[in-house]
């Protein structure tokens, strides 16, 4: 083959080469957290929550949502300078009746930090948490997992933190409270109405 024959083939070689560019290979984009809104009587709060940390208690509370469970009841334990707390009670102070405990998440690397929410428990039964929540209105790392020692040690599963709303938040930490029956103190004197929590869809996000 003449050498001009040998120079042409190789330039074309060589152009293939450069055009042949690698396929860009689309990776998957991973789902947003999910997130709820509490219409309170006092505001909204918007918060998210977290299924990669706490997948059984995220899951456990999103039923309850799903169901309208949480419609109608109220924020029954309102603490300044500790939390808020809901998921139990009626307005008339009538509990409702739940699905059985889920397992203790608290041991997943999320602190009980301002503006986070939690499961509540009883403080003597690790795996007692059922559809009770609070939220944190400042930081409280004494409610942290700290060991397996104690039924105390173990912590409160946190599953979320408010994305909006911290000023309704810090607006109902400063209500008054007094003793109801059968609570003995902490329940605000006016209720304050959880009146739903819906599940947004991700273009409300």
């Amino acid at each position: 083959m003449p050498v001009r024959h040998w120079f042409v083939l190789l330039m074309l070689i060589v152009a293939s080469a450069v055009n042949a560019q690698p396929t860009a290979v689309a990776l998957p984009t991973a789902a947003p957290a999910p997130r709820v809104a509490l219409h309170t009587s006092m505001g909204e709060i918007v918060i998210e929550l977290a299924p990669d940390k706490a997948p059984a208690t995220v899951e456990n509370f999103l039923g309850y949502v799903r169901e309208g469970f949480y419609n109608g009841t109220i924020l029954h334990r309102v603490i300044d300078n500790l939390l808020i707390q809901g998921g139990a009670y009626t307005m008339d102070l009538q509990t409702k009746p739940t699905r059985a405990p889920i397992a203790l998440e608290s041991n997943n690397g999320l602190s009980n930090l301002r503006g986070t929410i939690a499961a509540a428990r009883a403080p003597s039964t690790s795996e007692s948490a059922t559809a009770q929540f609070f939220i944190n209105v400042v930081d409280n790392p004494r409610f942290d997992y700290s060991s397996d020692s104690s039924e105390f040690t173990k912590g409160f599963a946190v599953f979320g933190h408010v994305v909006s709303g911290m000023d309704v938040i810090d607006r109902i930490r400063l209500v008054p409270t007094q003793a109801q029956d059968p609570l003995p103190r902490d329940v605000p004197v006016t209720p304050i109405v959880i009146e739903r929590i819906e599940v947004l869809a991700a273009s409300q996000q």
